[in-house]
């Protein structure tokens, strides 16, 4: 699939918001496999390219900006009727050239801003030049700014801001937009769909934490659990396995467990590593939904910053330990927004966890001076279960937790490329749309 990004950039600074939005989705498209095309402004300089721009992947291709050896200068046309200056119709045949050259082996062009902006009139109507000659191109017209209202008066060309454009279908940030969107270019509703920007949250993370993503799904889980530890039974870590197991089945929700492990001496580790994945798996912990760090590249331990990075993606902190003089590691999961449940039966926890309001279980524990040994009725499983469904409703009617979720989940670039713009460009319906 051929697919090229009409932007007309002449830079790309980043202080241009769009510049940001279309690396996005360069990330998307590359990722999803497409062959691209990114068509820019000739005076758009090389030198400016970085990142993604800059991928080998890429055609990078100049569209003209001279008439005659002339600079065509951009004039911003906002209003509806009047006239354009005498060279306008001479630029965008130059430009409608250039671009059908550029295009006659694309499928589908996404417009950035070409049919809004004022100043893009006369790539406005070269496009519209260019249709006529390649119909069968399908174009994708995002505007990403408040669309224009309706003028009652046009005059060609100022109209093409409000006419439609055979063939396309036309794209908004946001649903509330999309009846303005309708109602600017008078087509139907079922033309106008929602694409939102993105949130990379990988992007703005260490390097240990993006490979981690490339090994094992960090962004789907509803409830994404993270727990940084030494492999040792003094942590418990199969209780914690156990209720994250427990809150699955008895919520429906998918869920996952990542152990940033290293070893200890007090048992073998993939003994216990073992012994922790067949208890999650007893209370419905499958396979894909227990992580160790230490069997995907780090088998002496996760980067601590790296692992505050995992909390700003996880929304659950479950701490099982038998022992703990302080819990450090408890502050630095609420730092990063997450659900705490503590062990109540240890002293320490007991004392943090009142002040940061968390939701307590009890497991074995250490106290000053006794051990306990706790014991469950009817049985493990029940209480479990019990707590699992009291876990979940807490989560459920937390708005930052669930704002903090959502954003994870439904607006990071891989879900808006496998739910929104990959079913456009193969030309599939949108679910719910």
């Amino acid at each position: 699939m051929k697919v090229a990004i009409l932007t007309m950039f002449n830079g790309l600074s980043k202080t241009y918001s769009l510049v940001s939005v279309v690396e996005e989705h360069l990330h998307m498209l590359l990722g999803g496999g497409a062959d691209v095309k990114v068509l820019v402004s000739q005076d758009c300089p090389d030198t400016e390219r970085y990142g993604i721009y800059s991928d080998e992947r890429i055609e990078w291709v100049k569209i003209t900006n001279r008439l005659q050896g002339k600079l065509i200068h951009w004039v911003d046309y906002t209003q509806s009727t009047g006239r354009v200056h005498s060279s306008f119709f001479q630029e965008a045949e130059v430009i409608a050239d250039s671009l059908y050259e550029a295009l006659s082996d694309a499928e589908v062009v996404f417009l950035h801003d070409i049919l809004y902006q004022g100043w893009h009139l006369v790539h406005n109507i070269a496009v519209r030049q260019v249709q006529a000659r390649l119909p069968r191109l399908r174009f994708l017209a995002m505007t990403h700014s408040y669309p224009a209202v309706r003028p009652q008066r046009m005059d060609w060309p100022l109209s093409a801001r409000f006419l439609p454009l055979p063939n396309t279908v036309y794209l908004y940030p946001a649903e509330s937009g999309l009846p303005a969107l309708a109602a600017q270019y008078n087509v139907p509703p079922e033309l106008c769909w929602a694409i939102p920007n993105s949130l990379n949250l990988f992007g703005e993370m260490g390097e240990e934490v993006q490979r981690l993503g490339s090994r094992t799904d960090l962004l789907s889980p509803d409830i994404l659990a993270v727990y940084p530890g030494r492999l040792t039974t003094g942590k418990q870590l199969e209780k914690a396995a156990a209720l994250l197991g427990a809150i699955g089945s008895v919520s429906g929700k998918r869920v996952k467990m990542i152990f940033c492990d290293f070893p200890s001496l007090d048992i073998e580790p993939a003994a216990y590593k073992r012994r922790i994945r067949s208890e999650g798996e007893l209370y419905g912990l499958g396979g894909e939904d227990l992580v160790f760090t230490s069997d995907l590249g780090w088998p002496d331990g996760f980067p601590h910053s790296g692992v505050m990075d995992l909390f700003t993606l996880s929304n659950l902190f479950i701490c099982t330990s038998y022992s703990e003089s302080f819990g450090l590691i408890v502050l630095e999961a609420a730092s990063r927004g997450n659900m705490l449940v503590l062990n109540q039966a240890v002293p320490a926890l007991e004392e943090l966890g009142n002040r940061l309001h968390a939701y307590f279980m009890r497991w074995n524990a250490r106290g000053f001076g006794v051990d306990t040994r706790e014991t469950y009725h009817p049985s493990e499983e029940a209480y479990l279960r019990e707590h699992a469904e009291l876990i979940v409703g807490r989560m459920e009617n937390n708005p930052v937790i669930q704002a903090k979720t959502i954003t994870r989940q439904q607006f990071n670039p891989r879900w808006i490329w496998e739910n929104r713009l990959k079913p456009l460009i193969e030309n599939q319906p949108i679910e719910g749309h």
